[in-house]
């Protein structure tokens, strides 16, 4: 049996376009003026059609709509895409479309555009409950904006998560304590809750190494964040599935975990990546980064990725220990002998247990509070 079977197959389809950039976003996103949209229908459903033809009656357990914002895409070339999708995959019963959203209100309006289209699940990056830190993060929404496009939301979609970030600037504990208690109350059944990062390349980069970006929080701050964010949703029925993602159960994001459970999933669209098992070998693909570059690329060549690479079995057995131990169910260790050719050490698996880094039962390991917190460190430990 092909290895992917254990995670499922989704496609992954990106659109890098955005209304701004953010100044703490180091995804694939560009601003641009003129689209033209119909050129980019017609490599989509081009690049569909290839990578269909190489997994011939696979079924289709997902897809993802990400970015950039894919709310600023027209809901017939969101529809034209999903009716390629399901002329060219038989699809699982249990069949999820997720499409990011802004919840700026022309995007707002588009919402049962996009469910009549076949969306049905539908994230929203949201990232902050008050108007000052959305501001401070370079949002075009106000937080008034965010809950009614939140309404607007649930009522076209059976499934709603949304994004939001911690250990912001001046943020306090007892301030992101009252914005989660609020977002538990909005009636959501998922939550992805990422603490902020400053990465290079970066507005926020840029002013943090000049020294002008004031108010983080220490690590110490920060730690009591995560710790309480765990508390909270706990309390809510909406424990972590994984480090940064919450839902209550049978919520879960259903496409993320194909990723984390090591499955094979097409990358389309500039800058995106993808596993895919063909004849027995798993390829790493990717794409070029520039939008015009991955246009003009599929337009010409009739593919829009660059060459593939084939991973060798112990450097998937590692891509899979270090995706699964992100989840609260962990790793399967037979999986990861066959992956392997060998078990995890036992001796180092004794000195993280007796840590309190991981545990094990029922033939998996998996990464306890206090691990997942170091989860670096513990992979460094499994994977030296």
């Amino acid at each position: 049996m092909d290895d992917w079977r254990n995670g499922g197959f989704g496609l992954y389809l990106h659109w890098p376009f955005c209304a701004s950039k953010c100044p703490y976003c180091d995804f694939n996103s560009h601003v641009a003026a003129d689209i033209d949209q119909n050129r980019w229908r017609r490599a989509y459903l081009a690049e569909i059609g290839r990578i269909g033809a190489e997994t011939p009656g696979r079924v289709l357990n997902t897809v993802f709509f990400g970015g950039g914002t894919p709310s600023l895409m027209a809901p017939e070339l969101v529809s034209a895409i999903l009716v390629k999708i399901r002329e060219t995959w038989p699809v699982g019963n249990d069949f999820e479309v997720t499409l990011e959203a802004n919840p700026g209100s022309v995007e707002a309006g588009r919402f049962r555009a996009y469910g009549e289209a076949g969306v049905n699940r539908l994230s929203m990056g949201v990232q902050a409950l008050n108007d000052a830190d959305l501001r401070r993060l370079g949002r075009l929404h106000t937080a008034t904006e965010a809950r009614a496009a939140f309404d607007i939301a649930r009522a076209a979609f059976a499934r709603v998560s949304f994004d939001l970030i911690y250990a912001r600037q001046n943020q306090q504990a007892d301030q992101w304590e009252s914005e989660l208690k609020e977002a538990t109350a909005m009636a959501i059944d998922h939550l992805s809750l990422y603490q902020l990062t400053i990465e290079d390349g970066t507005v926020f980069g840029a002013r943090h190494a000049a020294g002008k970006l004031r108010g983080l929080p220490d690590d110490d701050r920060a730690a009591s964040m995560y710790l309480k964010t765990q508390d909270i949703l706990n309390a809510h029925g909406m424990p972590a599935y994984e480090i940064s993602n919450h839902a209550a159960p049978g919520s879960e994001s259903r496409h993320n975990m194909i990723y984390w459970r090591y499955g094979d999933y097409a990358g389309i669209g500039p800058g995106a990546h993808g596993r895919l098992t063909i004849g027995g070998t798993r390829l790493a693909t990717e794409t070029p980064l520039a939008p015009a570059e991955w246009l003009t690329q599929v337009e010409t060549t009739g593919n829009g990725e660059r060459p593939r690479q084939a991973i060798a079995a112990h450097d998937q057995a590692g891509e899979y220990l270090m995706m699964a131990l992100r989840l609260s169910e962990g790793v399967d260790t037979a999986r990861f002998e066959r992956l392997a050719g060998r078990p995890l050490d036992a001796e180092t698996l004794a000195d993280l247990s007796d840590l309190g880094m991981i545990r094990e039962g029922d033939g998996r390991i998996a990464a306890t509070p206090l691990g997942r917190a170091v989860l670096n460190a513990v992979i460094r430990e499994l994977l030296p």
